[in-house]
């Protein structure tokens, strides 16, 4: 549990026998390659938190085609947010692109969890504003880049993403179909051959 307590440490200053006390709240899973974490129209119950692996989060559009809206690597959480808060259906699947190893917490632990130690509030906080503002960067992308441009910035400021998640993965969360970024990936003699 060093990760997820070095994460922590990073935004918060734990006591003593505290992280004990918060971690508690948790369970500890192990997920294998595609399992489903959350199904799509079920109650979203659980906020995940990476501790090795990768997760994904998507939906099924109108054509049936699955698009990708989220990725979780290391030291990421990963829910639909307004379906855990509101402990609603959720639109989205979650599930597992490599075999993983996650905290999960559902939500009446974290409201407990939230009142007993009051600066891991303060630490969700941290957490949120960062997402909200790299969700706000998204939206910018795409309306002020071209498809190309778009997939290019993506390789350049997340490399890690690239080396791990399958191409059709990548395709689906830049909204293009997967022979469209074989041709974009063709056109340049920068990108390296990836594992399929």
């Amino acid at each position: 549990m060093d990760t997820f307590r070095n994460h922590l440490e990073k935004f918060i200053v734990l006591e003593d026998g505290e992280f004990t006390e918060i971690l508690a709240f948790f369970e500890y899973e192990k997920v294998s390659k595609k399992q489903n974490l959350q199904i799509a129209d079920t109650i979203c119950k659980k906020h995940y938190f990476v501790i090795s692996g990768c997760l994904r989060k998507f939906f099924i559009n109108d054509r049936g085609v699955e698009q990708t809206t989220e990725f979780a690597i290391e030291n990421w959480w990963i829910t639909d947010h307004i379906a855990y808060e509101r402990q609603l259906l959720s639109p989205f699947a979650i599930q597992a692109v490599e075999s993983s190893i996650v905290l999960s917490i559902d939500y009446h632990s974290q409201e407990k969890l939230l009142m007993k130690h009051p600066k891991i509030e303060r630490y969700f906080r941290y957490i949120y504003q960062r997402a909200f503002a790299a969700s706000q960067m998204r939206i910018k992308y795409l309306y002020d880049f071209s498809r190309e441009e778009l997939y290019f910035h993506f390789i350049q400021n997340y490399p890690e993403f690239i080396q791990r998640i399958p191409q059709y993965l990548v395709a689906s969360f830049l909204g293009f179909t997967p022979e469209y970024l074989s041709e974009i990936r063709k056109k340049s003699p920068l990108i390296s051959k990836k594992k399929r």
